[in-house]
């Protein structure tokens, strides 16, 4: 039986700090303009955050990023340089409507999911919550974003129409080696197999960002990030990356949790991308310490983590296309 949600019922099913932070009255309104910026910065891997044709920190740093990468003057806004230089790239328009397939709509979704570690672990996946929260992180957006882009009226259903940020990738070609259940979360999160490869990454803890560079230290690429907290700092030095864990499952330990609860135990929480550390773990070489996914893209670069990177999930999935293991990470003030 296919699901028909409204867009309005949707968001109502997100947590109450999701529906909070993205409430539609707060926030200015859309502007396309700015969404055909932040598109075709997605598509060249100068991460803008969440597609959502507003300006903020996360459009400036990835302005500053790619003007750096460009020999042009960092200045975070959307000058006439910069425009002459994103002109070539205006054939990513802002917004695609697609006719909604059963893979776009299929759950299992979850409703509420528990805030306790302990009773996560009793659930068969950390999934999505909803139909809504699904399509919007495929497409590097917000279900407000999708209200704003569409009706209230809108169906959320198999054969369905519906106007998204235009996130599609300009190609799908992932290496053949990556196992099919991988395949699937790259493909579901529009990830662009197109994708500048690295040779080592520096998380900038002031900045908030993950930028990539080639063999010439030359800056390829750049994401938002949200690095450690006051009780968890970012381990700061030269580390190593070991290796990947794809859609993983999450170990809690109550004891590497300043925040932990008493009463908590130890429990193997099941994969997700409402899990704690999204759809990809990176292993570095410091103990305890990895750049990971998030259930809350949202909140990247204006919250706090417990000492890893933490990326949205559909950065973090493009990441690990770049980058390989051995490669040098480098975490500075």
């Amino acid at each position: 039986m296919r699901s028909k949600f409204l867009l309005t019922a949707a968001v109502a099913a997100l947590s109450p700090l999701a529906a909070a932070a993205q409430a539609p009255a707060a926030a200015p309104p859309l502007d396309r303009d700015i969404l055909h910026v932040q598109v075709i910065l997605d598509h060249l891997g100068f991460a803008p955050g969440i597609l959502d044709g507003r300006g903020g920190q996360s459009l400036e740093l990835a302005l500053r990023g790619f003007q750096e990468s460009r020999g042009l003057p960092k200045t975070g806004k959307p000058d006439a340089a910069t425009m002459r230089a994103l002109y070539p790239y205006r054939a990513a328009r802002p917004t695609v409507t697609i006719k909604l397939t059963a893979d776009m709509v299929r759950g299992p979704f979850l409703g509420a999911i528990p805030h306790d570690y302990n009773k996560q672990a009793e659930l068969p996946t950390l999934g999505y919550r909803s139909p809504m929260e699904k399509l919007a992180e495929m497409f590097h957006t917000t279900p407000a974003v999708l209200m704003a882009l569409n009706s209230p009226a809108t169906r959320i259903a198999q054969g369905a129409t519906v106007t998204f940020p235009n996130a599609l990738p300009t190609s799908r070609n992932y290496p053949g080696d990556i196992k099919p259940e991988w395949r699937q979360t790259l493909t579901m999160l529009n990830v662009d197999a197109a994708s500048p490869q690295g040779d080592s990454i520096v998380v900038d803890k002031s900045e908030g960002s993950l930028r990539v560079l080639d063999k010439a230290g030359k800056l390829i690429a750049q994401f938002p990030v949200t690095t450690g907290s006051q009780h968890d700092p970012l381990p700061l030095g030269t580390w190593k990356i070991l290796g990947k864990d794809y859609n993983p499952k999450f170990h809690y330990n109550p004891a590497l949790f300043w925040d932990a609860k008493k009463n908590d135990e130890k429990a193997m929480l099941p994969p997700g991308p409402n899990g704690p550390v999204g759809v990809v773990w990176i292993d570095l070489s410091k103990p305890h310490y990895g750049i990971h996914g998030t259930p809350e893209p949202a909140t990247i670069g204006r919250s706090e983590s417990h000492g890893c990177i933490r990326m949205a999930n559909w950065d973090v999935a493009r990441l690990t296309l770049m980058i390989g293991n051995g490669a040098k990470a480098v975490f500075q003030a």
